[in-house]
């Protein structure tokens, strides 16, 4: 997704519409697990450890490799 997209979106999360905003939020939560995965992913390729990757999510190690560990 493009930064526009994503800013967009998080305009969006803000709207005084409530069902707009929860919409945006929505897509904007489903963007950033598709996001997050796939830069576990790269870092995971690239040599780090589980530990640093969740040092980085800010979770336990074991959390990252229960949700990750298998993709």
């Amino acid at each position: 997704m493009d930064h526009v997209t994503l800013h967009t979106l998080a305009a969006d999360a803000g709207s005084d519409d409530p069902i707009q905003a929860l919409r945006a939020i929505e897509k904007l939560r489903k963007e950033l697990d598709q996001t997050e995965l796939l830069a576990v992913r790269r870092a995971r390729v690239a040599g780090a450890s589980w530990q640093l990757v969740a040092l980085a999510l800010g979770v336990s190690k074991q959390a990252v490799h229960k949700k990750y560990g298998r993709s």
